[in-house]
């Protein structure tokens, strides 16, 4: 009886979970589909696409979803290149003072980041570089890669260095054995730290919100801002449409991904 009660006390457990992240998901889609849709959850009288085309078809959100691809795609290239040129010495080479090097690192992911946006906006203002795409992705760069560091470092530590050590009696470099031999071997662990990054800045609202001021430059986390209507109106139909098309590059992304990760390491690849 105590066995049958702990296991029908965890599947509860687990609908209660279920049902807390099923709950807003029908708000989104019922109300994505109502043309006057309320906050509550409700299912339209009259299924529409109206709101899907108004968000489309205007200017300003396709200018804002392209915003934030073009920062979180080059967000996530450049740490995934950096943290690669990063954590090979770290996990390859007897460095002095490594492991404070790597608890120095793990101290920098473990900064607010709320605690140090007044004196990056600072330094951005008297450098003039505030309101520009560049230097927004480069600061995010910066905040993204103590942990893309650490993540790397852990699936390059388990690359046997035996495939190197056969790569260099070829002749090989240590650039040409990274490209050749590192990488694709642990292309798992690079597409997980890249999904790791780019969702983070697919979804960061803060840190476009403090450096970006113009219209034209904003990305959809930010935008979303133009649903929210004076005296307490929101469009609540068009946010939910916003809201479902702004997932939809994350789960693609995953989707895509998915047979990367599932292989683990391809030790037969990187002997090729």
């Amino acid at each position: 009886m105590k066995k049958i009660i702990k296991n029908y006390s965890q599947h509860v457990v687990l609908i209660i979970i279920a049902i807390m992240f099923i709950w807003p998901m029908l708000w989104l889609v019922f109300a994505s589909f109502d043309k006057t849709g309320p906050l509550t959850i409700k299912v339209p009288d009259q299924i529409t696409l109206d709101n899907y085309i108004e968000v489309v078809t205007n200017p300003m959100n396709f200018r804002a979803f392209l915003n934030s691809f073009i920062i979180s795609f080059s967000q996530a290239s450049m740490v995934v290149i950096l943290a690669i040129l990063a954590s090979y010495p770290l996990s390859r080479f007897s460095i002095k003072g490594k492991s404070k090097i790597l608890y120095s690192i793990l101290f920098l992911n473990g900064l607010p980041i709320t605690a140090i946006m007044v004196p990056v906006y600072m330094v951005f203002f008297r450098l003039k570089i505030t309101n520009s795409i560049i230097s927004t992705t480069l600061f995010l760069v910066a905040t993204a890669l103590p942990y893309s560091i650490w993540m790397m470092k852990n699936f390059m530590d388990d690359v046997p260095k035996t495939l190197e050590e056969a790569a260099w009696i070829d002749g090989a470099g240590i650039i040409q054995t990274i490209i050749h031999v590192i990488f694709p071997v642990i292309l798992p662990g690079v597409m997980v730290v890249f999904i790791f990054t780019f969702s983070g800045s697919w979804g960061n609202f803060f840190v476009p919100f403090i450096l970006l001021s113009s219209v034209e430059k904003i990305p959809a986390s930010v935008s979303i801002y133009q649903f929210f209507g004076a005296h307490g109106q929101v469009v609540y139909g068009q946010l939910a449409a916003f809201s479902l098309l702004y997932t939809m590059p994350i789960a693609i992304l995953y989707f895509l991904s998915q047979k990367f990760m599932s292989q683990g390491f391809a030790l037969s690849g990187a002997i090729k």
